[in-house]
């Protein structure tokens, strides 16, 4: 298999067996994406999405991922970008540059959950008086939900 240059973004609830080459499966339900590796080398590669993981751009039309996809745990060791679903090549990392990165993502990870921990949960908000709201702005209320309710769905 050759090495991709593109990448199609599709959302999904459940991550497809098998997947297909030159698909990026989106699953915001579970948080995590998928693809085959973009060398062409066949190998699945999974990305979750959070805070302190990757994090996915979508104008509607086109995915970019952040940070790059660093298969270093695969033979292959393929370094890329998704930018506007174009693959960008990175260059390769020595295994002392892997292992400073991976320590410096645990300790990202280990400070965002710390003070994660630390921070108290906003007060609840008191639920607003929709008998007092104009009608419209309980109309415009009621087309929100609903816009949500679809785009979560």
């Amino acid at each position: 298999m050759a090495e991709a240059d593109t990448i199609q973004p599709v959302f999904v609830d459940l991550l497809p067996q098998p997947l297909e080459p030159g698909m990026l499966y989106i699953s915001v339900h579970y948080k995590t994406m998928a693809h085959l590796c973009c060398c062409g080398c066949g190998s699945r590669v999974i990305t979750p999405l959070s805070p302190t993981g990757w994090s996915l751009i979508y104008n509607g039309k086109e995915v970019s991922l952040r940070p790059s996809i660093g298969n270093w745990s695969l033979p292959c060791r393929s370094h890329y970008w998704i930018r506007k679903n174009r693959i960008e090549w990175a260059e390769s990392w020595s295994q002392d540059r892997v292992s400073a990165g991976f320590n410096r993502d645990v300790a990202v990870k280990r400070r965002y959950y710390q003070d994660q921990a630390r921070e108290p949960s906003p007060p609840a908000e008191e639920p607003a008086d929709t008998e007092a709201a104009s009608p419209q702005l309980r109309e415009d209320r009621s087309r929100i939900r609903k816009w949500f309710s679809r785009l979560l769905s």
